[in-house]
């Protein structure tokens, strides 16, 4: 665990990993080890201070296997279903902060922002709503060096007034030709606050899924081949709560001392993955079936 001191500076760290098992992995020991202490707002009595960086990390081949980190805290199911909602909006209508529910999804401030004043009204701002991702699709077509491709998440009439306020803020994209004149989508991510050792493969595995979704797009846009280029994930608080320091040492730490990385990884075609990816898939379409009136 790291050592250390109050220097006053917050540590700032990088790391690089060929996918995005090995880049997170990466990315969890380098907090556990050069973190610097740092109480939160979610603390309770007794708990450590977190570790916590300012993190960059870079995963070159983002959808070269393997493809899954086993240490990973969460099922196969629940990566799935969050995939799908990031990817394709399926818990957008739990958005109801009126009801004491979700202010946000991703997939909604992404796909169709729409400024809200109050977080209980429900009433939206005098702005049509606006579809980020459509826009990063048909700028890039039109001129795939252009810097001004991107997304934002944060809503300043809403979000300060929220006790959850989105943790992703913005999405950059850019094409950048390689060998054979292929485009290659390279996309960044910034976060203003991240749970390094719970959240961020979640986060990590959906958010290059939607990169792969927009290289797609905009291959059939333009006519020729664009493929997923390398992805890089910005945090300005990247942390590890002290409330599980001791189920880190005991799953994620154990794990590198006992494993070998292909041990401790899966491929994204193995079997049990895939009965993990229909289950999720399954509890979707179960939901929508009980929700239904």
């Amino acid at each position: 665990m790291s050592e250390v001191g109050r220097s006053g500076n917050i540590p700032v760290l990088f790391v690089r990993g060929a996918t995005l098992p090995e880049a997170w992995e990466k990315s969890v020991l380098a907090v556990w080890e050069k973190g610097g202490r740092n109480p939160t707002e979610y603390d309770h009595a007794g708990d450590e201070p977190s570790l916590d960086a300012t993190m960059t990390l870079v995963v070159e081949r983002p959808f070269e296997e393997p493809r899954l980190h086993r240490a990973f805290p969460g099922a196969i199911e629940d990566l799935e279903k969050y995939r799908l909602e990031v990817v394709e909006g399926v818990h957008d209508h739990w958005i109801r902060p009126e009801e004491g529910k979700w202010t946000y999804t991703y997939h909604k401030r992404l796909f169709d922002y729409r400024v809200q004043e109050e977080l209980v009204s429900g009433e939206e701002g005098p702005f049509a709503g606006v579809a980020q991702m459509d826009y990063v699709v048909e700028k890039l077509s039109r001129t795939p060096y252009s810097r001004r491709a991107q997304a934002i998440t944060w809503m300043p009439t809403l979000d300060p007034k929220t006790d959850d306020p989105p943790c992703l803020q913005r999405i950059w994209c850019r094409l950048a030709e390689g060998e054979g004149g292929v485009f290659l989508l390279n996309m960044n991510t910034h976060w203003r606050s991240r749970d390094a050792y719970k959240a961020a493969f979640m986060n990590i595995y959906a958010l290059t899924d939607l990169q792969r979704i927009l290289a797609d797009r905009l291959s059939e846009r333009m006519g020729r081949p664009v493929r997923v280029g390398r992805y890089v994930d910005i945090s300005d608080s990247y942390h590890i709560y002290g409330s599980y320091f001791e189920e880190m040492e005991e799953r994620f730490l154990r794990s590198l001392r006992d494993r070998s990385f292909e041990q401790r990884t899966w491929r994204s075609d193995n079997a049990i993955i895939q009965n993990g990816i229909r289950r999720g898939r399954d509890q979707i379409e179960q939901e929508k079936k009980a929700e239904r009136p």
